[in-house]
């Protein structure tokens, strides 16, 4: 291991990766091959490098943009990293340890300018446009930027913003355009130094139970990513085409961005998502996978929903941000069974990639896969720090190269999440007798009732088999004789009359007594993240406003 923990092998379960002494889980993949841990080499460099592992040559199609067609390919793309790389640091004057706060939806300029900053050891800090005044500043305060690339439906945005020592730049300007198309000197500046201990990204929590909090990234945590994503590189006749639903401010959409650089994949973009826009996109660019979120698949299950489409070529989905109930995935077998679902699990402090599941591992409903190469895991009792078993549950901790270095300014938080090189994750999770990762829900998120615990995914997921119920989520109410009860928000169906006592029963009949729903509320719609994770703060704050009658 990088941190120079040694442990006998011969104590390790070949079937799970668990070592019986330590108590640990380790990767049962082989162990990836990274530079030295300060090598002075960027992300942004290496990743572009493993594209020389690439079948395909750079004219393959790169990049597409949903709503005109425009394509650029894999050499066009190089070509504008390398001139705006050039560029940002002559023109713009931009330093390494700068950083750069990119404020955007998707724009196919968006992936290009975040290579390109990693290239000249410019921090990269991605944020979601739609957020409010107060976590903007809140974001300003954590990564104290020195200029803003932003696109121009957000320009009154940023006028709120304080004013930066270079300004903001507009990605879908002709003046950035021209930065990415010309380089403006010889060329022949000095090459910057980046080494792969520096800080690469800030990425921002989703702040879904409190305070947003902006997640410090390396170059190594980065690199480590890319070399994974190398290491799993599948044999195709072509390039696959991959339909991105997720943002690229988010480390769903960041981590998929290197990924497809690594592997030469395809990626259909839209600016901002929209279902229907994303089954026309399926069918016009002849898309085999989509990276998308539970919500999602969830959607796809339901009745008529795709019919008019042509999805024929549709291969995969890659599923990720929350877990996905056994009922979705086995509904979605039904509907598409040409079509393979890939699960992962990660966190926006750990680089995203965790554990996934592989082609020979889809079978498996319920589990995100088993761990990635290089990360070892522990489930930990939350009550009494103990080490758990394998079928036992707790909180996950996890080690690896991908470890985020902490938490931006705030060095609290830091110290609370990272223990002695250990990851405390926040989830409920267990591994099975070979290895498998199963997500049972957040921790901070586990209703009480009694004494006992309840996972509101575990409700959801029932809630989303229904066929006349479009979404849902489940909150803890509180009570006074039981502490808490679930009370679940739904989304009923166009033209579904469903009542509160028949979702009820619905549930009652399938779970045990401590775990029925007690109130319902409908609503028009469940407020969701970027993500996709719903927003429970919100929901609580709903429910608290309101008299919800016990059922």
């Amino acid at each position: 291991m990088e941190d120079g923990t040694s442990f006998s092998s011969s104590n390790i379960d070949p079937r799970s990766g668990f070592h019986h002494a330590s108590r640990t889980f380790h990767s049962l993949r082989p162990p990836l091959h990274l530079p030295p841990p300060n090598a002075t080499v960027s992300a942004a460099a290496y990743t572009i490098s493993l594209r020389r592992n690439s079948p395909w040559p750079d004219s393959v199609t790169a990049l597409i943009d949903s709503a005109t067609g425009h394509r650029l390919s894999y050499a066009e793309f190089i070509h504008h990293v390398e001139t705006l790389a050039s560029n940002l640091t002559s023109i713009l004057k931009l330093s390494k340890g700068d950083t750069a706060l990119v404020l955007s939806h998707n724009l196919m300029q968006v992936p290009i300018l975040c290579l390109a900053l990693l290239s000249i050891g410019v921090i990269v800090s991605p944020a979601n446009p739609l957020s409010t005044r107060s976590d903007l500043t809140r974001v300003f305060h954590l990564s104290k930027p020195v200029i803003i690339f932003a696109a121009t439906s957000v320009a009154a945005k940023t006028h709120e913003l304080p004013n930066l020592r270079l300004g903001t730049v507009f990605l879908d300007s002709p003046e950035f355009d021209s930065l990415m198309r010309t380089r403006k000197t010889s060329g022949l500046e000095a090459r910057v130094k980046v080494s792969q201990s520096d800080v690469a990204a800030i990425l921002y929590s989703s702040g879904t139970t409190g305070n947003v909090k902006g997640v410090m990234l390396t170059h190594r945590n980065l690199t480590a990513l890319a070399v994974g994503y190398d290491a799993v590189r599948e044999e195709r006749k072509e390039p696959p085409v991959f339909l991105y639903t997720m943002p690229f401010f988010h480390v769903y959409g960041f981590t998929f961005s290197l990924r497809a650089m690594v592997l030469s994949e395809t990626v259909v973009i839209m600016e901002r998502f929209r279902f229907r826009e994303m089954l026309r996109a399926v069918e016009r660019f002849r898309v085999t996978n989509i990276a998308m979120v539970p919500p999602l698949v969830v959607a796809l299950t339901k009745d008529g929903v795709t019919d008019g489409y042509d999805l024929t070529s549709l291969v995969g989905i890659a599923c990720g941000a929350a877990p996905l109930g056994k009922e979705t995935a086995e509904a979605f077998k039904s509907k598409f069974p040409g079509v393979v679902i890939i699960q992962g699990y990660g966190l926006t402090e750990s680089t995203a990639g965790v554990a996934r599941s592989t082609n020979e591992e889809i079978d498996r409903v319920g589990t995100t896969g088993r761990l990635s190469a290089d990360v070892e895991a522990k489930i930990v009792n939350p009550n009494t720090g103990e080490a758990m078993l394998p079928g036992q549950q707790g909180e996950l901790w996890i080690r690896g190269p991908t470890i985020m270095k902490g938490y931006a300014g705030d060095p609290e938080a830091t110290s609370a999440t990272l223990v002695d090189g250990w990851l405390r994750t926040g989830d409920l999770c267990f591994f099975d007798d070979e290895g498998f990762l199963y997500v049972v829900d957040r921790l901070k998120e586990l209703i009480k009732y009694k004494g006992y615990q309840v996972a509101p995914a575990e409700l959801e997921q029932l809630l989303h088999s229904h066929p006349e119920i479009k979404d849902a989520a489940v909150i803890p109410y509180p009570d006074e004789e039981a502490g808490q009860v679930p009370m679940a928000f739904v989304v009923r169906q166009p033209q579904s009359s469903l009542g509160q006592a028949e979702i009820i029963n619905f549930v009652a009949k399938q779970v045990a007594p401590y775990k029925k729903i007690r109130r319902v509320a409908f609503i028009d719609s469940i407020p969701k993240n970027a993500a996709g994770k719903i927003l429970r703060k919100n929901l609580h704050k709903l429910a608290l406003q309101t008299s919800y009658p016990r059922l």
